[in-house]
């Protein structure tokens, strides 16, 4: 039958809010949302979604039954100031996750760049071959 989940039951699953959460802050920490749909069987359409609500509510948003959030019909710059603060540490709490993913990145080519040097013998020369002269 073509609606059964992984579970082999038919129908929606529920996940707890600490399941959602996880997920969310892996993907805005910058995991590949391709192997995170595959490792727990989720469609990638409600990781966003989760991911979405979480970064505009938190936990909160999360929280929710499934079906439009409050206010979601209008597109308004408002909101109390609290809910704007919540906004702006969601997006820099995302933005430390990139970065974070980032240096480890660099930080593993820098690591390998040095193994190789070591490997070839230069690991103390400069940077361009010394000359004939």
């Amino acid at each position: 039958m073509g609606n059964e989940g992984k579970g082999g039951s038919v129908g929606q699953r529920r996940h707890s809010v600490e399941f959602k959460v996880e997920i969310a802050e892996r993907m805005l920490a910058g995991e590949s949302v391709s192997a995170l749909a595959g490792r727990h069987g989720l469609p990638r359409s409600m990781m966003y979604r989760w991911r979405d609500a979480y970064r505009r509510e938190g936990r909160d948003g999360l929280a929710r039954r499934r079906g439009r959030p409050p206010g979601s019909g209008k597109r308004s710059g408002g909101g109390s100031e609290e809910e704007k603060l919540r906004r702006r540490v969601a997006e820099l709490e995302r933005l430390v996750g990139q970065q974070a993913v980032e240096l480890a990145f660099f930080r593993g080519v820098f690591e390998r760049v040095n193994a190789r040097r070591r490997i070839e013998g230069r690991g103390g020369e400069a940077s361009t071959p010394k000359s004939d002269g």
